[in-house]
């Protein structure tokens, strides 16, 4: 596999066995890169917030003036433990980016404090070329201001990755003094996205990626919001109000109901996601004439149908994707990000309301349109979107803007996935996905692998697997196994070759979202197509 940087011939060379670890730490100051600052080299002993002894590298690289007359730059941190595995992982972050979240290496599903770090790797982790507070008279909308600026917009969809992976190899070659001996990429949700936009962009760079619940297809998705909010304030004066947690409690257990014994235990986990698309009739929850309990008016439930078929223009083509039906609908997390928020500053309002319409406004459409920054403001650009004027904008392009959000945001290969570098590499990405994620449909992912599993055929599995996390939403949380180690999963499929196997999945004891009955028990998380079925006492995927 070839890679950004195969020795450290261009740079000095500071072999941390020579020194001291804190001098080793303090001599990395020294190491000369044209273009990089380091700002700052400090020594973290192993303790609390530090797993391990290691050197915590902070740098700045690629700074510019914007078209817009604003200084922008790519900040970026690097750990580097003392007792080095010989591995580098690139940690992908989430959101907007526009900070850089301390370089740990943790993953969805891990449990507290385990991670890359914390098992010898390097890490690296950046801000993808914008500070996200840089502007804050934009109110909500300072984070998603880097849009309406070409140069940021694209660091963000993918250029700022392969810039700190060059320099993060050169770092950390000339600090042990020997070559690096793996790769990985991995992160979740817009970290998610950056994982597989690598595969399909830096196909020779990474032995290995990890990614958790993918925006891969972000800008399309953003336009859900505007399809959501629509829909919900149809049937509701505002999107707190439009379905209570009651009525989402109520939605939650009749998917349950519909659903659960389809794997073959009527446990309360829905482990056939996909299954219980064709068993679930949302109409079963319309109130009969004089009922008015335990049922949800026709316009409410017409509003979920709408939202769960995803959005379209007035031709009826679809601008998304469709979603799954799952019990985790019920979840806190996709109240938070659909319905409600708990955050004063937001009114209450749900994240898409918030900084999802921003992103939509500015970074996701050409040309971008400047928001006002309060919740009311942002709300009602969602509420005005026209399907048909705007959802095209998404793939518009203009002399400022020549790549449109979709070519900057997605894999190139999306729609016709081959990975063609990434196989040819030896390449091998693990993805998993919540079915209940709210965000971003597990559907549109499942849809991917297929097409992706019709181009390569039987080597997929060679390369490229996916593991649904029935129940879970957009991260942790849901009634759902939402505790696994896909980490170790992936370090040994590449490191000594072992494919990856179902996976035992814990449901949290602290999972309040989960019946009492099943907390604490395991559950396999299964390699898709397969589902985890009961047969007596014994749980299987088949």
């Amino acid at each position: 596999m070839k890679h950004l940087f195969t020795s450290a011939a261009a740079m000095t060379l500071v072999p941390m066995g020579a020194l001291a670890s804190p001098d080793a730490c303090n001599a990395t100051k020294d190491i000369a890169i044209d273009g990089v600052t380091i700002t700052q080299a400090s020594y973290a002993p192993a303790g609390e917030g530090s797993p391990l002894d290691h050197c915590i590298v902070q740098a700045r690289m690629a700074e510019r003036t914007g078209t817009d007359g604003r200084e922008y730059a790519i900040r970026f941190e690097l750990r580097l433990p003392d007792e080095w595995s010989g591995a580098l992982a690139h940690q992908f972050n989430g959101g907007n980016d526009g900070e850089v979240v301390p370089a740990l290496g943790q993953i969805t599903g891990l449990v507290p404090g385990d991670g890359a770090l914390a098992r010898g790797m390097a890490v690296v982790s950046s801000d993808a070329g914008h500070d996200g507070k840089a502007n804050p008279d934009a109110g909500l909308a300072g984070g998603n201001v880097f849009g309406l600026e070409f140069e940021a917009r694209r660091d963000y969809g993918y250029a700022a990755v392969p810039q700190v992976q060059a320099v993060a190899e050169a770092l950390t070659t000339a600090h042990y003094g020997t070559d690096i001996t793996h790769r990985y990429g991995m992160g979740t949700s817009n970290g998610g996205r950056h994982a597989m936009v690598a595969a399909s962009r830096m196909g020779d760079t990474f032995d290995g990626l990890l990614a958790g619940y993918p925006g891969f297809n972000l800008p399309r998705a953003a336009i859900q919001h505007a399809w959501d909010v629509q829909n919900f304030l149809s049937v509701g004066d505002t999107l707190p109000t439009a379905f209570s947690r009651e009525e989402m409690q109520f939605v939650g257990s009749q998917v349950r109901a519909a659903c659960d014994a389809l794997d073959g235990a009527e446990d309360t986990l829905v482990l056939d996601p996909l299954g219980c698309q064709d068993a679930f009739d949302p109409m079963n929850m319309v109130c009969s004439d004089g009922q008015n309990s335990e049922c949800l008016p026709r316009d409410k439930v017409e509003a979920l149908i709408a939202i769960h078929d995803g959005p379209t223009n007035s031709a009826g083509e679809a601008l998304y994707s469709d979603w799954p039906w799952d019990p985790g609908i019920a979840s806190g997390g996709w109240r938070f990000w659909k319905l409600e928020s708990p955050i004063p500053p937001w009114e209450q309002q749900p994240l898409i309301a918030v900084m999802g319409a921003g992103s939509l406004a500015q970074v996701f459409s050409t040309p971008p349109t400047e928001v006002g920054g309060t919740p009311a403001e942002l709300q009602e650009f969602l509420v005005d979107y026209d399907f048909d004027a705007q959802g095209p904008r998404v793939t518009a392009t203009s002399d400022a803007f020549p790549e449109s959000a979709v070519e900057i945001m997605t894999p190139p290969d999306m729609d016709d996935p081959m990975l063609t570098e990434f196989v040819e590499s030896g390449g091998k990405m693990v993805i998993f996905h919540g079915t209940a994620d709210p965000v971003f449909s597990f559907l549109d992912t499942v849809n991917w692998y297929d097409r992706l599993s019709q181009n390569l055929g039987d080597a997929t599995r060679d390369h490229v697997v996916l593991y649904p996390v029935p129940g879970m939403q957009h991260g942790q949380g849901g009634p759902a196994a939402d505790s696994f180690d896909l980490l170790t999963v992936l370090t040994e499929w590449v490191e000594t070759g072992e494919a990856p196997a179902p996976v035992k999945a814990k449901v949290r004891d602290d999972n309040e979202e989960a019946d009492e009955t099943v907390r604490g028990q395991m559950r396999p998380l299964c390699l898709y197509p397969q589902i985890a079925m009961a047969e007596g006492e014994s749980i299987s995927c088949q």
